[in-house]
């Protein structure tokens, strides 16, 4: 076995023991390969700063802190750089070992699970719920059919590493599993396998974290794709066999399952902010997603084909298999010699036409003779083939099964593309097209009133406002080519129309016009034909306040009525998390979001119109991050009909489904929440009036101090100079820019919330997550002498305000405020006391509320990982200021600001590791 010196993590603290094991694993590994690489001097290096970090971050010294500081200030920067890549190693080495064992608790779970103790948040604890709480077979197979879980993959910007780091993060965790200490090999097998990641590890250390350029949509496209062929692919029939398997131990009995988890996304659809997405990227998007689907499907045909070596002369077929396969062969031409030397294998001779049919598919886009309901209509033909052969097991599990569930989930589609575009977009197309149609000189200074009006007569009238053959602006061409490509897609490859900053219900009139004129929409024998669900989405606080009463309007709205008949009486409502956050703080736009939700909720069952709720949430606790399923269990009762959309976005995609273990753990997680919440038993906690009283001051209270803030004259100045938000904007890590405008001269108004939040966690403050709420509590505890109580037993009876602190206090336990101080140094200006003095009342407040000594103290699992990665996180802050500061005094020098600025682009991207975050 090789000799490892390397790093000695002593990963203890009260971890369990095969995390500990594989943590102090690859630390000497690692510290083995940076002795290899880069000598003996840098090894010390990296040690030496490890220990003093360690010993700083017991003692809370500041005085340490100094000292790990000034080291670093007199380091030349070949040696910081080895420093970034060393601690960043760690952080990804760290993360696969976390990932990993989070699969192992889970399969040990599995192995150790009864029927009448299911694993935790499983599919199969949900359906035991159902049915210990008195729900039928049947009521439960009713709420199955009406489950639609759809989450939707986006580019956004948030993942800071190369898919090359990525699939060298995968290879390790895939080696690490098969290391361990009780794994029962010899001294010398484990040797080898030892060996392995070394070697993976030493690439690892040679691989650049940065990527040369900044990621095309191509790139984004061909990312998310990467993992809906591989773990989402590999994942969903396991998932609908847990739901069957569920069935089947509580009632004996399975239904034959709709497709109730689906995917969509917005990667070269999203078109809001940046301009790359263009007509041709979305058609291109279209395509590479319906190519990989039908790639997909031969390969599973042709492992079919070697499976069904089914002999008529064993197993006699129903004649309906033979009547199927002659007009079959009438039309796909197949070799003479092969149909006779298979002339008894039918189910190869079926599976060979429908390989020559999808063959003609992929050869020519444009051919539509064979549908994706005609090829689940085949594989069912084979499937009831195989049951009245009396090879039931092989029909109703297996390869077959499989592939009719990927049939009924994916389609000829793949992944359904959503388009979305920001209103003002729309505006300024539909302004353009009335004033070359004579109808209007000026529709953008309209009165809302006068515009509604406007817009329904022309819904009305069946001329188009200009002709086919008219001159337009180069964007207003742009959205009606969209409109086209959406006219022409294949069914289900486009669904649902995203309109950013819905303000008024002319907003989605305007996307209406929009549609007929391109053909998408229309009214033909007096009845309205849409093929096109309208999906506001509301973001800021003023609109979620807003949206029910822009709802309750656009229902009434005759002409929207005829539309929502055309879709079956239904409406999907988008709402924001990460903009609401920037605008109002966490607390506020949490409690708007959680009202509008009641509210839009009931204003649809007002009207009779069947919802969906699409929920924009980030990776970040500040952007909507959290864990999916329980705040799904924590949303309002009225708001759940089974029925649900939600982002994943960046880091989140890549920590979810890089490995399908940890897939189908957050799938069967989100399945399990969603069939609990949409029960009939199902009752959440009634937000009283005193409760929601009580919130109403707090989100007041919170919204204010936080604006107070960021409103102050001093503080845009502060805030640029303070964090690396410049550089995060430089990163090639995505095409869309950090801002809807200008990149250059960003104001606070312009900037995305992603970059926002991004700059605010590598300065280690987080004041997205948390700031508003110590003044807020505070202040209501101390207003009124009832509240602490109301506070508490808010605390152990409402999912909601309890999700809510829990993602307050894991901010805050990820907060370093003596490191964050660090960054304040950097400007004339100070905020720091301002914002320390904050955390301190939420602390208080918080620990008062919660009844506990210490934040955290509930989750212990996240606690220690914290404390884990905290003392080596250190090191790369600092690091980071250091190099913050030699970049202001770089002046004009060229080389020296290009050396720099990679080394805080890597920096940025070992913080993000450390951190497991980024906006």
């Amino acid at each position: 076995m090789r000799e490892l010196s390397g790093f000695d993590i002593d990963a203890g603290g009260g971890v369990s023991a095969p995390l500990r094991y594989h943590v102090n694993l690859l630390g000497r590994i690692l510290g083995n390969v940076i002795r290899e690489q880069a000598g003996e001097g840098i090894f010390s290096l990296v040690e030496d700063l490890r220990h003093h970090a360690k010993a700083a971050e017991a003692s809370r010294d500041p005085v340490l802190f100094e000292e790990i500081y000034h080291r670093i200030h007199s380091l030349d920067l070949d040696d910081i750089f080895w420093l970034i890549r060393a601690y960043t190693a760690f952080f990804h080495l760290t993360n696969e070992a976390e990932r990993r064992e989070i699969a192992r608790i889970n399969a040990e779970a599995e192995r150790s699970q009864t029927d009448q103790t299911p694993r935790s948040e499983s599919i199969l604890e949900a359906v035991f719920k159902l049915k210990t709480s008195g729900q039928s077979y049947e009521s439960v197979r009713t709420l199955v059919d009406r489950v639609e879980i759809e989450p939707t993959l986006t580019a956004h910007p948030t993942e800071a590493r190369r898919g090359s780091i990525l699939f060298k993060q995968n290879e390790i965790a895939r080696l690490l599993a098969k290391v361990s200490p009780d794994i029962g090999l010899s001294a010398a097998e484990i040797g080898k396998r030892i060996g392995r990641i070394h070697r993976e590890i030493t690439l690892l250390m040679v691989t650049d974290d940065i990527r040369a350029d900044r990621l095309r949509v191509e790139d984004e496209i061909e990312n998310g794709l990467y993992y809906c062929t591989t773990s989402i692919w590999e994942t969903i029939p396991r998932i609908f066999a847990d739901m069957q398997e569920a069935f089947e131990t509580y009632y004996g009995k399975a239904p034959d399952l709709p497709p109730f988890l689906c995917y969509r996304t917005w990667i070269g659809g999203d078109r809001d902010g940046n301009p790359l997405v263009t007509p041709e990227v979305t058609r291109e998007a279209l395509a590479v997603y319906r190519k990989a689907v039908l790639e997909k499907y031969r390969e599973e045909l042709q492992a079919l084909w070697q499976q069904m070596s089914v002999s008529a002369l064993r197993a006699p077929f129903p004649p309906a298999v033979a009547e199927n396969i002659a007009g079959e062969t009438d039309t796909v031409r197949l070799d003479p010699q092969f149909l006779h030397r298979y002339r008894h294998e039918p189910l190869r001779v079926k599976l060979s036409c429908m390989i020559e049919k999808i063959d003609r598919l992929l050869a020519d886009p444009s051919e539509a003779g064979y549908t994706a309901q005609d090829f689940e209509t085949d594989l069912c033909l084979i499937r009831d083939a195989l049951a009245s052969a009396g090879l039931g097991a092989v029909a109703r599990e297996g390869r077959l099964n499989d592939l009719i569930i990927r049939a009924r989930v994916f389609g000829f589609h793949f992944i359904a593309l959503d388009i979305r575009q920001h209103s003002q977009v729309h505006e300024q197309a539909l302004a353009e097209l009335l004033r070359q149609a004579g109808t209007v000189v000026d529709y953008a200074s309209l009165p809302e009133d006068e515009k509604i009006q406007l817009l329904a007569t022309e819904l009305e009238n069946p001329r188009p406002l200009v002709g086919c053959r008219t001159e337009l602006s180069s964007a207003t061409a742009d959205v009606i080519t969209v409109m086209t490509l959406i006219r022409d897609a294949a069914p289900g490859a486009v669904q649902s129309y995203v309109i950013s900053m819905t303000h008024g219900v002319s907003d989605m009139l305007e996307v209406l016009l929009l549609a007929k004129e391109a053909g998408l929409w229309g009214i033909r024998d007096g009845a309205v034909d849409s093929r096109l669900d309208i999906v506001p989405l509301f973001e800021t606080i003023q609109d979620l306040e807003r949206s029910g009463e822009l709802m309750a309007e656009i229902f009434q709205n005759p002409i929207y009525q005829r539309h929502l008949a055309a879709r079956g009486n239904f409406q999907e409502i988008m709402l924001g998390y990460s903009d609401s956050n920037k605008d109002g703080g966490y607390w506020t736009a949490n409690w708007s979001l959680e009202k509008s939700l009641s509210t839009l909720a009931d204003i649809c069952r007002d009207h009779d119109v069947d919802f969906r709720f699409f929920h924009g949430r980030g990776g970040s606790v500040g952007r909507g991050g959290g864990r999916a399923n329980q705040a799904i269990l924590a949303m309002p009762a009225q708001s759940q009909n089974g029925r649900i959309r939600f982002t994943e976005q960046g880091e989140v995609i890549s920590f979810r489904y890089a490995q399908a273990p940890i897939a189908r753990r957050h799938l069967e997680q989100i399945v399990s929440a969603v069939l609990q919440a949409a029960s009939p038993d199902h009752c959440g906690i009634e937000c009283s009036p005193p409760m929601r009283e009580t919130m109403e001051a707090i989100s007041q209270k919170a919204m204010a101090a936080y604006r107070d803030l960021i409103d102050d004259p001093a503080f845009w100045n502060w805030y640029q100079t303070v964090t690396p938000m410049e550089h995060i904007g430089r990163l090639p890590i995505a095409s869309r820019p950090i801002s809807r405008k200008s990149a250059r001269k960003v104001q606070f108004d312009d900037l995305r919330a992603i970059p926002w939040v991004f700059a605010w966690t590598q300065t280690r403050y987080n004041v997205p997550g948390w700031y508003g709420i110590g003044t807020a509590l505070s202040t209501v505890m101390e207003a009124r002498p009832d509240a602490l109580g109301m506070l508490r037993e808010m605390w152990r009876g409402w999912p909601f305000f309890r999700n809510l602190i829990n993602n307050v206090q894991l901010e805050m336990a990820r907060t370093h405020l003596t490191v964050a101080a660090f960054y304040d140094r950097q400007s004339s200006l100070s905020f720091h006391n301002r914002i320390a003095a904050e955390f301190e009342r939420a602390e208080k407040a918080i620990l008062a509320v919660t009844e506990q000594a210490a934040l955290m103290e509930n989750q212990q699992v996240i606690q220690k990982s914290i404390r884990l990665r905290t003392p080596y996180t250190h090191v790369l802050n600092l690091v980071q200021i250091e190099l913050l500061r030699r970049w202001r005094d770089a002046g004009a020098d060229d080389d020296a600001l290009g050396a720099l600025r990679h080394a805080l682009f890597l920096s940025i991207n070992g913080i993000a590791a450390a951190m497991q975050s980024t906006g």
